[in-house]
């Protein structure tokens, strides 16, 4: 059974990734046989497994990489306690199921586990937290920025907690956590003072490109805080935004004109796309189209930086996946006791998911943009 999963699992994600095919229509992402035999220990005893093998074609530092979900590299490589543990917890079982889960894991032999032991790890895990947002930045450079806040439910406390969420791509393409903090209601004051910290700590560059829903308070932060720093308005929840003011059954249709606008290779085709959909729904639902124009400029702006880039820079998606585990874990334990605690159990959880984050497409472009290249329509212009 556990051998089928496998196979299926990493089926269904070459088949998710057909679209990505070179120029003769020959799929990139393919797969490739099965990695090494290798025994995995459970409750049934040794189990052999032949875990298949995903590869990208095109090679290199921005091939696509596969990881099981069903058996991760993080428990296929290591079986040491102060690694499982954490896995464990950060997915939700709680302090008192430890002790069964790592029995149906290692087998009855499993070593004995205290709720100390647990204990004593989140306090570790509050000291690295209160380390990190100390570090220093002054060597630090991101081209490009995603910006969200989270909503958590907190136990003992009546209010939802606010969390100001900030992930950054360096110059050789690498997405990092930059700042979590608590935030109220993602309030221009929260959020200056978030980026405020991050300056006095060294990022005084201003990045290329921030990519937000559309909270006012950090657009209002940023402008003050990187007032070069471009605008691009996330396409998932502007979409959401205007199918919020039309009927349901006008969703299909509308959706279908809003993909043409994203989508369209150039930005005049996307302006254009942006006309049809006024002509088509501003007469009966001149609210859906005023959410749509108001925001048209930040929508449109990753048609300026590489073409290569845009499928990361329209929408807030790294924040967003992210953050499914999160949401994980917080329903399989009805949230966390405490704000405090809320925060550190999200750092950990995003440094854990920040491992298997792939590097943007099109490296060398990023180069060219921190050089001062421009871009019209996704493409570098001759120097002058």
């Amino acid at each position: 059974m556990l051998q089928a999963a496998l196979i299926a699992e990493a089926d269904e994600f070459v088949e998710r990734m057909a679209g990505e095919v070179d120029k003769e229509g020959r799929r990139f992402i393919v797969r490739n046989g099965y990695l090494p035999e290798r025994e995995i220990l459970t409750g049934a005893g040794r189990l052999p497994v032949h875990a298949p093998r995903v590869r990208d074609k095109r090679g290199g530092e921005d091939a696509v990489r596969f990881s099981s979900r069903i058996l991760p590299v993080y428990l296929r490589r290591s079986k040491r306690l102060d690694e499982l543990i954490p896995w464990l917890y950060l997915r939700g079982i709680s302090t008192g199921g430890m002790q069964d889960a790592l029995t149906a894991l290692l087998g009855k032999d499993a070593p004995a586990l205290s709720a100390n032991v647990v204990t004593k790890l989140t306090a570790e895990w509050r000291e690295e937290f209160a380390a990190w947002q100390k570090r220093d930045l002054s060597k630090q450079e991101y081209v490009y920025l995603w910006a969200d806040g989270i909503y958590c439910n907190i136990r003992l406390e009546e209010e939802r907690q606010c969390l100001l969420v900030v992930i950054g791509a360096t110059k050789d393409g690498r997405k990092e956590l930059v700042a979590v903090q608590d935030g109220l209601r993602e309030s221009e004051q929260d959020w200056l003072a978030l980026l405020t910290a991050l300056r006095r700590r060294g990022l005084t560059k201003a990045p290329q490109l921030a990519t937000g829903d559309g909270g006012l308070g950090f657009w209002a932060a940023l402008a003050k805080a990187y007032p070069k720093t471009r605008k691009q308005r996330c396409w998932v929840h502007k979409v959401a935004n205007v199918l919020s003011k039309l009927p349901r059954h006008s969703h299909g249709a509308a959706r279908s004109a809003l993909e043409a606008i994203w989508n369209a290779g150039k930005r005049d085709e996307a302006e254009k796309a942006v006309q049809a959909f006024r002509s088509a729904f501003g007469a009966k639902h001149p609210k859906a189209v005023e959410c749509l124009l108001k925001d048209q400029e930040a929508l449109l702006a990753f048609y300026d930086f590489p073409a290569e880039h845009w499928l990361h820079l329209r929408t807030t998606n790294p924040i967003e996946s992210t953050f499914a585990t999160v949401r994980l874990r917080h329903d399989k334990t009805k949230g966390n006791g405490t704000a405090a605690a809320s925060l550190v159990m999200v750092f950990k959880l995003v440094q854990l998911a920040e491992r298997s984050w792939r590097r943007l497409n099109g490296q060398a472009q990023l180069t060219q943009l921190v050089a001062g290249r421009k871009f019209v329509d996704g493409v570098m212009q001759d120097a002058a």
